[in-house]
C-alpha cells in the first residue's frame, strides 16, 4: 500500500489590521501543488508561483477574499461559539466517563457477590432424596 500526497489548501494570511491578504507560500516546501477553497475551481491544482499568482488575481478569488474579510466578526463570533460548545462537551464527557465508571464498578460488585453464591451453593442436593 502507497501513501497518497495530497495537495496543500491555501487559506490567506493576516495583517496587522486583521484583515485577510493573500500571501503566496514558497512553492519550495508544496509538493503537490495548492488548492484554492475560493470556489473558483475546486479542483483545480495550482503547481507553481506564478500559477498561484494569476488566480489570486482572478474576480472570483478576489471576490471571496473581500467576503470573508466581511465576514471575519462572525468568523470570531463562531469560533468563540464553538469554544463554548466543546468546553461543554468536555464537561458531558467528564459526567458520563463518571457514569460508565460507576457503573462498571457496580457490575463488578454485583459479579462478585454472584460468584460468591454460586460457589456456596455448589453442594448438590438431589430433590428426589426429600
Amino acid at each position: 500500500m502507497e501513501l497518497v500526497i495530497e495537495p496543500d489548501v491555501y487559506s490567506p494570511s493576516i495583517d496587522e489590521n486583521g484583515n485577510y491578504i493573500d500571501r503566496i507560500p514558497s512553492f519550495n516546501i508544496i509538493k503537490k501543488g495548492l488548492l484554492c477553497p475560493c470556489g473558483a475551481r475546486k479542483d483545480k491544482i495550482y503547481e507553481t508561483h506564478t500559477m498561484f499568482s494569476a488566480h489570486i488575481k482572478t474576480k472570483v478569488h478576489q471576490k471571496w477574499l473581500a467576503e470573508i474579510n466581511n465576514k471575519k466578526i462572525n468568523y470570531y463570533v463562531e469560533y468563540e461559539k464553538q469554544k463554548t460548545d466543546l468546553q461543554n462537551l468536555r464537561i458531558s464527557y467528564a459526567k458520563l466517563e463518571k457514569v460508565v465508571i460507576a457503573k462498571t464498578l457496580e457490575i463488578e460488585t454485583l459479579n462478585q457477590k454472584l460468584n460468591e453464591k454460586t460457589n456456596n451453593s455448589d453442594i448438590n442436593i438431589n430433590l428426589l432424596d426429600f
